[in-house]
């Protein structure tokens, strides 16, 4: 079979340690090019896969080169250019958030429609072993009724992570419009809802600057979710957990409680109210630690939805719903009034 023709548009962290490396390893595919307006980082990074160079987005998909593209850009280019790819007849895998308002993501979906092609947003959360685990004992019933929740995404900040540091783009509002909600807050909303399997309804939140002094976007946030049954939690995300990052998720029901990733050598520990505890290894969750997974399967899912013409795991819509939540958090915390998502 023919191999999948796929660039990478952004040269960031994001798409040196995930994308370009998945899409390598990747059987299916063929790297052909990459894109940055960083006419040097394109080019390293071009030389190390042995692809070409673009330091326009646009250039590129007029070439008819390529069959997908990945968007790994500033926050608020990834709706433009996932709707210019996806009208040129390019699949699409857009990193996270999808987009900056509903309206843009809207767009998104309906470009992908309009041209029959593949959208997906890459929330990686969702395969997760412990997450998805997780998921099936509250499907199989053995959880019982999920009362409550309490879910956390925090590390010490884009600036140890992002390929320019404290001058990243992350920490400027005109470019990713949202800061610590968008990078971490959103993973978190997008997998309560795999895994509680129903859409959260309402929110309140506290969203504040308060860590970083050269940024202007948020990097500290706890919001209050509920869902369409009734359930209620916390959901906190931040750039200010400076000795250990905490990715954890807490699932209080009837039958049982379910701890995920919150011990160091059990990815999923089950406490039924009978007393009995159950230990799972089910391998680290994705990490930029060391040791951490270096399949985050979103790239792997992306191409096989591409080669067997199937629906992407997570699609536009789902995308979309996910970025709701962190939308009305936004004006909950601006309005101090819980909001309807």
């Amino acid at each position: 079979m023919e191999k999948l023709k796929v660039a990478v548009i952004g040269c960031g962290s994001i798409a040196q340690y995930r994308h370009l490396p998945e899409y390598k390893m990747n059987k299916h595919v063929e790297l052909v090019a990459v894109c940055d307006i960083n006419e040097e980082r394109a080019n390293k990074v071009a030389s190390e896969y042995g692809v070409k160079a673009y330091t326009s987005y646009e250039e590129l998909l007029a070439s008819g080169t390529v069959d997908a593209v990945s968007v790994c850009t500033p926050n608020y280019l990834h709706a433009p250019i996932s709707v210019v790819a996806l009208n040129s007849g390019v699949h699409v895998l857009c990193e996270k958030p999808m987009a900056t308002s509903k309206e843009s993501a809207e767009a998104m979906i309906e470009a992908a429609k309009t041209n029959d092609k593949k959208l997906m947003i890459a929330h990686n959360q969702r395969f997760v072993a412990s997450h998805q685990k997780a998921r099936q004992l509250i499907e199989n019933g053995e959880v019982g009724r999920i009362y409550s929740f309490r879910t956390a995404f925090g590390h010490g900040g884009p600036e140890g992570w992002s390929v320019d540091g404290k001058d990243s783009w992350f920490f400027r509002k005109e470019e990713a419009f949202i800061g610590a909600m968008g990078d971490l807050g959103v993973h978190k909303t997008d997998l309560l809802r795999y895994i509680l399997g129903e859409e959260i309804v309402e929110v309140g939140a506290f969203v504040e600057t308060t860590a970083k002094d050269f940024g202007d976007v948020d990097d500290n946030a706890v919001c209050v979710l509920k869902t369409e049954s009734g359930i209620v939690g916390t959901l906190a995300a931040s750039w200010a957990y400076t000795s250990k990052e905490d990715n954890s998720t807490i699932i209080y029901g009837e039958k049982a409680i379910l701890r995920l990733e919150d011990d160091p050598n059990h990815s999923l520990v089950v406490q039924y109210a009978t007393g009995e505890v159950v230990k799972y290894e089910l391998g680290k969750i994705q990490s930029n630690d060391d040791g951490g997974q270096s399949n985050s399967h979103v790239v792997e899912k992306f191409v096989d939805a591409i080669i067997n013409d199937t629906e992407t795991p997570v699609s536009g819509e789902e995308g979309f719903k996910s970025l709701a939540v962190i939308l009305a958090a936004l004006e909950s915390s601006e309005t101090k009034q819980i909001k309807q998502v």
